[in-house]
């Protein structure tokens, strides 16, 4: 569908994978007049033009977009949409008609809290893990509902823990180990001041991406992500070491039942506790049995997710999001290319734990249409991009299955090259065949 839109300058915040997803997905557009990221990476330079701004730096973002004359803000993290960059831009005379693709701080609760989510959940019946919160005021009854609980047993600190914030334990030695380092050891802060105790749920997990106007929405796409740093999901938990889309599992009958019990009732219950929320809803399921159950909120999109969704999702990024301010989100037919797509993160040695950064990467070009690199923690140093965080870069690329999409990004993680590079060759492991 057309719509007589305008061309338009676009700030997007954010450093990462997923942001670069964004600026290639976004310079491609015929409505993007000029495209800024800040504070971007290596790889966002390559769509448009790197800003040194924090994320958070309001003040900072405020000037910039009053002399660039930005008209839309895309929020890629959840750090600035908890902390209201929404409701900062919508209270400003001078800011308030600038388009601001992320919900309100009322809306990012859904992300920001554990227990609000919990909560709101429960207030809308949409299918969740059992659970029960405590602080340091209940702390003795916390030990004691550890002490009778099933295993294994679920501790998730309540706010923003940088993915860090989930424990399963397999004991309860270890979860109250664990319960009382968050809460008396403050492990996370402020984030671990309440902790929710969920039920352990089996299954496998999938994440479904939505874009609403608060009230309206539309599906973009689905994803299966990786966490585990080890081949065959071993060892310690990641932000994310890989994606395929779409998830096998995931078919007509199983995506009726996640948009009649969970994305409808979230979108309604969003309209009528009246927060204002213009953006992605990340819905980060599980599959049990059938049947889905929600483990989380996310109210931004995912990364490395992000690096699959955005590649198979054909339609104008702009156009959509013009859509979601101007409530004609419905009208909008999603087109989703029907190949497959993985995406495999480079990462540096040592990550989640202490790593070193700053090496020299060799063999960033990229050759083929269905093969797309995306830059995370990458800086420009001189006339060399060097690595500048854990997860280094993504290899997305398509496919007519999903072992044919995988070959193709491992064959060119094959020629990157910097110091201590680690990945993952397994990525879709479940749906290789034996000979795979």
């Amino acid at each position: 569908m057309s719509f007589n839109f305008r061309k338009m300058n676009i700030l997007i915040l954010g450093s990462g994978g997923r942001e670069h997803a964004f600026a290639w997905k976004l310079e491609n557009s015929p409505l993007c007049k000029k495209l800024f990221i800040a504070p971007g990476n290596a790889g966002t330079q390559l769509h448009g033009k790197n800003i040194p701004i924090a994320v958070d730096d309001f003040v900072g973002i405020r000037k910039f977009c009053l002399d660039e004359q930005i008209e839309m803000v895309v929020v890629g993290p959840e750090e600035p949409l908890v902390k209201g960059i929404y409701n900062f831009f919508s209270s400003d005379p001078l800011l308030k008609n600038i388009l601001v693709i992320g919900s309100s701080a009322e809306g990012a609760q859904l992300e920001g809290s554990k227990a609000f989510s919990k909560h709101f959940m429960q207030r809308h019946h949409i299918p969740t893990a059992g659970y029960a919160e405590f602080t340091i005021q209940n702390f003795d009854d916390g030990i004691k509902y550890l002490q009778s609980h099933s295993l294994p047993i679920v501790l998730k600190a309540d706010g923003l823990a940088a993915g860090k914030g989930v424990v399963i334990c397999e004991s309860v030695d270890d979860a109250i180990l664990t319960f009382t380092a968050m809460i008396k050891g403050r492990q996370f802060g402020e984030a671990s001041e309440t902790v929710v105790i969920e039920e352990f749920l089996k299954g496998i997990e999938v994440s479904v991406f939505v874009l609403t106007d608060g009230s309206d929405y539309k599906i973009i796409g689905h994803a299966k992500d990786y966490k585990r740093i080890g081949e065959g999901d071993t060892g310690l938990n990641t932000g994310g070491m890989g994606c395929v889309s779409p998830v096998p599992f995931v078919d007509a009958d199983f995506m009726k039942q996640v948009e009649e019990t969970i994305i409808q009732p979230t979108i309604k219950g969003i309209r009528e506790e009246g927060m204002e929320y213009k953006g992605f809803v990340f819905f980060g399921l599980i599959n049990v049995e059938g049947k889905p159950y929600v483990i989380e909120y996310n109210c931004r999109m995912g990364d490395p997710e992000t690096e699959v969704v955005l590649p198979r999702l054909k339609n104008d990024l702009v156009e959509l999001f013009m859509s979601v301010h101007n409530h004609t989100l419905l009208q909008q037919i999603i087109e989703i290319d029907s190949r497959y797509c993985s995406t495999i993160m480079a990462v540096s040695s040592g990550y989640p734990g202490d790593y070193k950064k700053g090496f020299p990467i060799k063999g960033l070009t990229s050759e083929h249409d269905d093969v797309m690199l995306f830059h995370a923690a990458t800086k420009q140093n001189g006339d060399t991009i060097v690595t500048n965080g854990g997860r280094v870069l993504a290899v997305s690329a398509f496919g007519k299955t999903i072992p044919e999409a995988t070959q193709k990004a491992l064959k060119k993680l094959s020629t990157i090259q910097f110091e201590g590079i680690v990945y993952r060759s397994d990525i879709g492991y479940e749906w290789r065949s034996p000979l795979q």
